[in-house]
């Protein structure tokens, strides 16, 4: 009698608490391209993830890539349930795969968009982009959106290819793209944003500043249920109202003040211009 009571029970509390929102064929994951050491990226998207999970009702797990390409193919074909994409990464797996549903982007210190600038020393006597013919010029890295492919383009415009430099460089960082400009080794270079006013003060100025670009975005697989990415959305969207939600977007980034809503057109002006320097075969 006990016994069957006991299994009545446990049906009861089963059919009252049902499944998680997405269902119950073990934990969701949450891919995320290698921008920095793998450690620090799971220190980081950690809470995120522990949130989201309370939120479905379905512990999620992080899941880094080895490269970028891996991390688009990944979220492309499905093999993980949440990706936290570039924006050029995102162009590139809507372009190979086809749309997926977009969760929301980020929103640095109140703007979902971020922008990049050409620089040059204060007294460098450069006062437009076409007196660049000729000129040091320092790059980043191929893949970097603002300290590569963004000015390029803008160069470009300007009727000035890297053939018309005297010499061009990656530096594989913005700062070293800043410090390479004040310290002579370089009359020109491309950074982003934040860090172009760090060393404003110290002797570079903004020969151009480009458009702005759509910030960084989740999305998910297109396997998940509806009721799933609603929810996901939902959550992410909530973060900035309460005091434990600012608190896992300080742990992702210092200056992250919103987790916003997102449209695949907000990314139409960075597809123009990878599709112009695809032209002339520049590819991330």
């Amino acid at each position: 009698m006990r016994f069957k009571l006991y299994i009545s029970l446990l049906i009861f509390i089963a059919l009252l608490c049902g499944p998680g929102i997405a269902g119950a064929e073990g934990p969701l994951t949450l891919g995320i391209h290698p921008f920095l050491p793998a450690t620090e990226l799971v220190d980081r998207f950690t809470p995120l993830a522990e949130y989201l999970g309370r939120r479905i009702g379905k512990p999620i797990v992080i899941d880094i890539a080895k490269d970028y390409t891996e991390h688009i193919d990944k979220t492309g074909n499905n093999k993980v349930d949440i990706a936290f994409m570039g924006p050029v990464s995102y162009v590139r797996l809507v372009e190979k795969y086809g749309k997926k549903p977009v969760l929301a982007r980020l929103e640095i210190t109140g703007k979902p968009t971020f922008m990049g600038a050409i620089i040059t020393a204060k007294d460098s006597g450069i006062k437009k982009l076409t007196d660049l013919k000729g000129k040091r010029f320092a790059f980043v890295d191929p893949e970097s959106t603002m300290g590569h492919l963004v000015p390029r383009c803008m160069l470009l415009e300007a009727g000035i290819d890297v053939k018309d430099f005297a010499m061009s460089k990656f530096v594989y960082n913005h700062h070293n793209v800043a410090l390479g400009v004040l310290a002579g080794d370089f009359d020109a270079g491309a950074v982003k944003e934040d860090v172009y006013y760090e060393y404003e003060k110290r002797g570079i100025r903004a020969l151009a500043w480009t458009p702005p670009i759509s910030e960084h975005v989740f999305v998910t697989g297109s396997h998940l249920p509806k009721e799933t990415v609603t929810a996901l959305r939902e959550a992410l969207l909530q973060l900035k109202d309460d005091k434990e939600g600012k608190a896992i977007m300080l742990r992702i980034q210092e200056n992250l003040t919103g987790i916003v809503p997102a449209v695949d057109g907000d990314y139409d002006n960075l597809r123009t211009i990878l599709k112009k320097l695809e032209k002339i075969g520049v590819q991330p």
